[in-house]
C-alpha cells in the first residue's frame, strides 16, 4: 500500500481592521502576526515530505502557501475548489450568530441553518474540497502535499470525513489560525486524521476566514 499524506491548512491571520466579513473578496492580506504565523508553519514543515502545495485563489491562502513551497522548492499550485464559501453576508460588519439576527431585512437568509440559506451548501463545500483533497493525494502520492484553504471549508471536509452530520455550532470548530489537519490515506482509504497548531493556538473569528 502507498501512504500519504494530504495536510489541509488554514490560512493565517489577515488584516481586517474594519473587521468585516471578508469571505471570497479580493485584497485580504495576511496582517503581521500571519505572516509570522506562515513562517511558522513552514518551519515547522520543513522536515517533512512535502511535494505538492496547493491554496484557495484568495490572497491569504497564497500568501500562507508561499513559505512552504519556497522552502521545498516547489511551485505553488492553486485549485479554486479550496476556496472560501460564498456568504450573502459578505463585506458586512454581522455575524450570522449575532448581528445578522437583529436586522428583519435579513432573517430570510436565516431560514434554515442546515443547509444553510446564507451560504454555500454543506454538502457542495464537502464534495468540492474532498476532489481537490484527492488531487492532491494523487499529485504527491507516496509522499505529502499541502492544502491551504478556509475555516468553513476545512472543518466540513474533515466532519464529512468523519462521518458527521454538516451542520453545526461554528464556536465548536476545531480549525484555528494557521492549523493543520493532516489525512492520512493508504492507497485511496482514509486510515486516519489528526489536527495540530504549530503556530499556537488562536481563538477564531467567524469574519469569513
Amino acid at each position: 500500500m502507498t501512504k500519504t499524506i494530504v495536510h489541509l491548512l488554514r490560512h493565517g491571520e489577515v488584516h481586517n481592521p474594519t473587521g468585516v466579513l471578508y469571505g471570497r473578496l479580493p485584497g485580504f492580506r495576511l496582517s503581521d502576526t500571519g505572516k509570522r504565523q506562515a513562517l511558522t508553519v513552514a518551519e515547522h514543515l520543513a522536515d517533512h515530505d512535502i511535494v505538492h502545495v496547493v491554496a484557495s485563489p484568495l490572497q491569504r491562502a497564497q500568501e500562507t502557501a508561499n513559505p512552504i513551497a519556497g522552502s521545498h522548492r516547489l511551485e505553488l499550485a492553486t485549485d479554486e475548489r479550496l476556496i472560501e464559501s460564498s456568504n450573502v453576508f459578505e463585506g458586512k460588519k454581522v455575524s450570522v450568530g449575532d448581528g445578522a439576527l437583529r436586522s428583519p431585512a435579513n432573517w430570510p437568509y436565516l431560514r434554515d441553518p442546515f443547509t444553510p440559506s446564507w451560504g454555500e451548501p454543506y454538502l457542495q463545500i464537502a464534495h468540492r474540497m474532498l476532489g481537490a483533497v484527492h488531487r492532491a493525494r494523487a499529485a504527491a502520492s507516496g509522499h505529502e502535499a499541502v492544502c491551504v484553504s478556509h475555516q468553513l471549508p476545512v472543518w466540513t471536509v474533515r466532519r464529512y470525513l468523519e462521518g458527521k452530520r454538516l451542520w453545526h455550532n461554528p464556536s465548536k470548530r476545531q480549525c484555528s489560525l494557521a492549523s493543520l489537519t493532516s489525512l492520512v490515506f493508504e492507497d485511496e482509504e482514509l486510515v486516519g486524521l489528526r489536527y495540530t497548531e504549530p503556530a499556537g493556538t488562536s481563538d477564531p473569528k467567524n469574519t469569513g476566514a
